[in-house]
């Protein structure tokens, strides 16, 4: 905070202005600031003007400026929440990064990162390098959007490097992190050349032992054209080596002007991704087998998704201790608190809220809590029942490594919640259908490959992101065929699934995609085989098992699977 007592946030003010002050003297380092002759003033200024660098290399801080959960939770703003700074200052300085951030790729669920990639931008010349760490939840993340627009739209020659190793810390490359970063390098484009929506996807098997590995992949990587495409296969990508051993794979992907979303990233097979990829394209496409239809579509073309979690059971505007008076009149931002109490048939507002592995193996599951009404908010939890309330559910945080659902399913409508978000639909078959569809291998495959797999064995998909979940699309379907889902969720509803992780092994699995593929969307034997074998192939992702392994235990000439 300044003399005049506005706010100013470092190195983030070159924003607003080119020349800025600096907290290090910025003239001759053999003289001393305040020294004769000498104007202390200038010495503690820089200038920056905008296009005037040829490269910028940074890691900028993770830090959000949101923070809704967690330890911290109680931080008016996590990201200027250092040295003793008040929740006046903290408020005021969100509200600088706002202001400078307008206009920009800046997006404040992002974080921080996202205003030093605006800044970054802002300061490089034409045909000048951007070279960026940044978590990896960049790739998919809804509030990065622009980021990725800004690189698709105004920069060529771009490069995105991520590791598909299982433990957290060897998918970093900065060495003081367990969060999974990427590496992200492109060339700001000339004005008025021709755009080139291309990227390259280079996914590591490891991080590089040291210096001298990496500058080998690095050489590779330079004099090496990719010439594999995501739209191409399912054939792999170009493989890369370090010596004899294979260090990953490169791929070209386009990567589009208006919502993009970098998919190919922490991946150990490209040819798994080429098939999640053209089944988007509603093209099913197996490893050695011929391209054949079927119709998919987004989630949101066929079904509403659910509230925000905070939307059904958030509380008031929290009151600040310099403010005591602000929000005292403000109501709650949702109508429900939840009930510790043991969800009964009986219940008003019954709902399906946590994750419980334990609880989560057949797909048809019972809602495990109640919520209750809070004072003076009656109407709008009438309103949310009645407009969200329904019997499918999605995962938002899927733990593939001890969860086997994706999809669940209750048999009376109740509200989704932090980890169960309604789906509805408009036909009640349709719910049938998703379900089956949701659980199958191909299913969980379109999941897997819309998700943000940050976490070692986690898929998240958030509430926005899941609208544009690949889906069967259900449209499609005949009458017959939507008694048939009907028949084959009847068939499956009470029967155990393994966890996602061991799909290839699970013989409920198998059953239900040989029932699906065959019997309900009327593809051959053939095909069942090769999605099978799709199974074992993404059961091998380390983004999938996390390092965890299971256990195939011989006992007396007969295969008992441990899971």
């Amino acid at each position: 905070r300044q003399k005049d007592k506005t706010v100013q946030i470092g190195s983030l003010e070159f924003l607003d202005k080119p020349e800025q002050r600096v907290l290090f003297h910025t003239g001759d380092p053999a003289k001393r600031i305040g020294s004769a002759g000498e104007e202390t003033s200038d010495l503690l200024k820089a200038n920056v003007p905008n296009e005037s660098l040829d490269m910028v290399i940074m890691n900028p801080p993770f830090t959000s400026a949101t923070n809704h959960e967690g330890a911290h939770a109680d931080v008016v703003n996590p990201a200027f929440a250092a040295f003793g700074a008040t929740e006046e200052d903290m408020d005021e300085m969100g509200k600088r990064l706002n202001a400078l951030g307008k206009g920009t790729c800046y997006h404040g669920n992002a974080g921080v990162a996202s205003a030093f990639v605006a800044l970054a931008d802002k300061k490089l010349k034409p045909n000048g390098i951007l070279a960026l760490v940044l978590p990896l939840t960049a790739a998919v993340g809804a509030s990065w959007q622009k980021i990725r627009t800004l690189l698709a739209k105004d920069y060529e020659d771009v490069e995105v490097v991520s590791l598909a190793a299982a433990k957290g810390y060897d998918t970093a490359f900065s060495a003081d992190t367990g969060m999974s970063d990427c590496l992200v390098v492109g060339r700001k484009r000339k004005n008025g050349k021709m755009p080139n929506s291309q990227a390259r996807f280079i996914s590591l098997l490891r991080r590089p032992a040291g210096f001298v590995a990496s500058s080998e992949i690095a050489k590779q990587l330079a004099t090496t054209k990719t010439k594999r495409r995501l739209e191409d296969g399912p054939f792999g990508g170009d493989e890369v080596f370090c010596g004899s051993e294979k260090m990953g794979e490169t791929i070209q992907a386009n990567i589009q002007k208006t919502n993009p979303v970098w998919n190919p990233v922490r991946i150990q097979s490209f040819e798994l991704i080429q098939t999640a990829y053209k089944l988007t394209q509603s093209k099913l496409h197996l490893p050695r087998r011929k391209e054949k239809t079927l119709a998919m579509t987004e989630l949101k073309n066929v079904g509403d998704r659910g509230l925000l979690s905070r939307d059904i059971t958030g509380p008031a505007p929290r009151i600040r201790t310099d403010k005591p008076n602000q929000a005292k009149s403000c109501l709650p931002r949702g109508p429900f608190d939840v009930s510790p109490s043991i969800p009964k048939p009986t219940d008003t507002y019954p709902a399906l809220w946590n994750h419980d592995a334990k609880k989560e193996t057949h797909l048809l599951c019972q809602p495990d809590c109640q919520l209750r009404v809070r004072p003076g908010m009656e109407e709008k939890a009438n309103e949310v029942w009645h407009q969200f309330a329904g019997r499918c559910h999605f995962s938002l945080q899927f733990r593939l490594n001890s969860q086997p659902l994706a999809v669940a399913f209750t048999e009376e409508p109740c509200i989704g919640g932090s980890a169960w978000p309604n789906v509805n639909f408009d036909k009640e078959s349709w719910d049938y259908a998703f379900s089956i569809w949701g659980n199958s291998t191909l299913g969980l495959l379109c999941y897997w490959w819309h998700a943000n797999r940050q976490q070692p064995g986690r898929a998240i998909v958030s509430i926005t992101a899941a609208e544009t979940l690949p889906v069967l699309d259900f449209r499609a379907l005949n009458q017959a065929q939507l008694r048939q889902a009907k028949a084959i969720f009847d068939e499956f509803k009470d029967k155990r699934f393994a966890p996602a992780y061991v799909a290839n092994e699970d013989p409920t699995r198998e059953d239900l995609d040989r029932k699906v593929l065959c019997e309900w969307l009327g593809f051959d034997k053939s095909t069942f085989q090769a999605v099978r074998n799709l199974a074992h192939k993404w059961c091998a992702e380390p983004s999938v098992h996390g390092g965890k392994q299971s256990k195939i235990i011989s006992m007396k000439g007969k295969q008992r699977r441990s899971l």
